[in-house]
């Protein structure tokens, strides 16, 4: 079976792409499988990309290219209408609403067209109106879903499917526990609060100034949170470690991962955390580190509300200076990150795409 999965860049440092590098190269042991970059951003991609998987770019963005054809927009769809209609696969799987609406549109029917989806989509208009044409819609977790099955209350809708995220093809690096280390990773967007991350190790550095906390990533936050560490003074507790496209190898060196967004979408900070065997502590909540793990199995999450960000300090001191519990959460986290092995994700996609197209199958026969 060819598989083509269609993703606005696959050059970036997203969590989405890194999602669906993983789920391409657990497929790829079995199948032929394609990525399409609608752009190029740069000259290698930031993650490593399988050696399996073949790639190729509809549109070359990066710095300094010029092109014959005027028009950034208008160049992009006319290049992307051309390889939807063109496509020559058994599965495609577009990954961002703009690219599932033209999917609907323009791919052959032949071809079974899956959507991945990680959040409710801005303009539900044209979802409504032509994701009923596609195949199924995937999302990662059931809050998701309820979210899509809402956008389609009174008109229809397509099959809706939960099938989680997946991560890199193992051997897992694995923490051993021992290292004064809490981590945290992601984009510095003020949605992800590490300002409430780095005030609350404030208080634990206060009281375990050996223990360290370590930001890995980058973003439009950078500036502000530099300056709170300063104000707070804990340059020698708080560093920034910048972006590395192996979060999960980092993760093994610590023996906490920090998770204090308000959404965690697609959830691999979470997710890598987890498959290095290192307890995650988080804020409860539908949409953040709550929707990927099992507090008191792996993990613990602190309530939303008042004296949240002391709440969250005392958790982290709590595991802090209780190895066995820590080591206890340790044994459940890897337990945990079994269920998003490349194969286990890779199988249940598989079913999906053998079921749907099985059904299809009686329906063409009449049966």
């Amino acid at each position: 079976m060819k598989i083509c999965f269609l993703v606005p860049s696959a050059y970036g440092m997203r969590g989405d792409t890194r999602a669906v590098l993983n789920l391409a190269a657990g497929l790829a042991s079995r199948h032929e499988v394609e990525i399409i970059s609608v752009r190029r951003v740069r000259e290698t991609p930031f993650f490593p990309v399988d050696r399996r998987l073949s790639m190729r770019w509809l549109i070359d963005a990066r710095p300094g290219v010029r092109h014959i054809l005027p028009g950034g927009q208008m160049r992009t769809e006319m290049a992307l209408w051309r390889a939807l209609r063109g496509l020559r696969a058994d599965v495609l799987v577009t990954t961002r609403a703009a690219l599932s609406v033209q999917a609907a549109r323009h791919v052959p029917r032949e071809i079974l067209r899956l959507a991945r989806e990680w959040t409710r989509p801005a303009v539900p208009a044209p979802v409504r109106r032509f994701y009923p044409k596609l195949d199924a819609v995937v999302t990662s977790t059931e809050t998701a879903r309820d979210d899509f099955a809402r956008v389609f209350d009174g008109v229809a809708r397509p099959r809706l499917e939960v099938v989680p995220d997946a991560l890199p093809q193992g051997p897992w690096p694995r923490s051993r526990m021992d290292n004064r280390i809490v981590s945290a990773g992601g984009r510095w967007l003020p949605g992800k609060a590490f300002d409430q991350l780095v005030h609350a190790f404030a208080i634990v550095a206060d009281k375990r100034p050996d223990w360290r906390l370590r930001l890995y990533g980058g973003g439009p936050e950078e500036k502000r949170l530099r300056a709170l560490v300063g104000r707070l003074n804990l340059h020698n507790n708080v560093y920034f470690m910048g972006t590395t496209p192996d979060l999960q190898g980092e993760f093994a060196k610590a023996s906490l991962v920090a998770v204090t967004s308000l959404a965690e979408s697609p959830g691999m900070t979470v997710i890598e955390a987890l498959g290095c065997g290192v307890p995650v502590v988080g804020f409860a909540g539908a949409r953040g580190a709550g929707e990927f793990v099992t507090p008191g199995r792996d993990s613990v999450l602190v309530p939303r509300g008042e004296d949240e960000v002391e709440a969250f300090a005392r958790a982290m001191l709590t595991l802090i200076d209780d190895e066995r519990r820590r080591m206890v959460l340790a044994a459940g986290a890897l337990e945990s990150a079994a269920r998003h092995a490349g194969s286990v994700v890779a199988a249940q996609w598989e079913y999906l795409a053998d079921d749907l197209r099985g059904r299809g199958a009686k329906v063409a026969s009449g049966r």
